[in-house]
């Protein structure tokens, strides 16, 4: 499979890269900052520098074309501020996932948040957070393309364990970002999580058999 993953410089981006380059995947990592290229190609992935929040549909397109799914790994990040949520958290994904429609990409993977919800109120920068993370799903979700949204709860840099929960709500508060990444790498081996929306969570059950 080639797959092309935006925020490709991210902790999950690149765990997911080389999940999915150790099984024989190629992938394409859209990066912001060029400095970012020889991490992705550690990794084994081939980056592109491509601005999410700089490039339109058409362009974003170009950058795209030619896999046979998109990743939604990217975000504003937790030092940032309202605007951001807005700019990278909602309108990178949903550009992404219109770039992928417009070069006849079905398969698309958001990383979003468990608690996403377009009707979440208030304005400090958390809830701007979960109203545009929701607001993205919602507009992905309708596009009609084989979109999965993986929403997990908290994320640790503990070791991976292979085995979560997709209980909603959640039975656990945390999950490792290298289970996260497998759980993304399985979704792309299957179609079986095509039109869902999955939250993640540590749990007791092989990533394989809970999805």
């Amino acid at each position: 499979m080639r797959v092309a993953i935006a925020g490709g410089h991210g902790q999950i981006a690149l765990l997911l890269t080389r999940l999915l380059t150790d099984r024989g995947d190629e992938v394409r990592s859209l990066v912001r900052n060029p400095d970012h290229e020889d991490d992705v190609r550690a990794a084994g992935g081939t980056p592109v520098v491509a601005d999410l929040e700089e490039l339109d549909v058409s362009s974003l397109a170009e950058a795209v074309a030619g896999v046979d799914a998109v990743v939604f790994a990217a975000g504003a990040g937790p030092g940032s501020g309202a605007a951001r949520k807005e700019t990278v958290d909602y309108a990178g994904a949903v550009h992404l996932a219109r770039a992928a429609a417009a070069v006849g990409i079905r398969r698309v993977v958001v990383i979003s948040s468990a608690n996403a919800d377009a009707a979440t109120e208030g304005d400090d920068v958390f809830s701007v957070y979960l109203r545009a993370k929701g607001r993205a799903d919602d507009e992905i979700c309708s596009l009609g393309l084989d979109h999965t949204i993986v929403r997990p709860v908290g994320l640790t840099d503990d070791p991976p364990t292979g085995r979560i929960s997709t209980a909603d709500p959640p039975t656990s508060s945390t999950i490792p970002r290298a289970d996260v990444a497998a759980v993304v790498a399985a979704i792309l081996a299957s179609d079986s999580a095509v039109g869902t929306t999955v939250v993640v969570a540590s749990g007791e059950t092989a990533i394989d058999d809970a999805l």
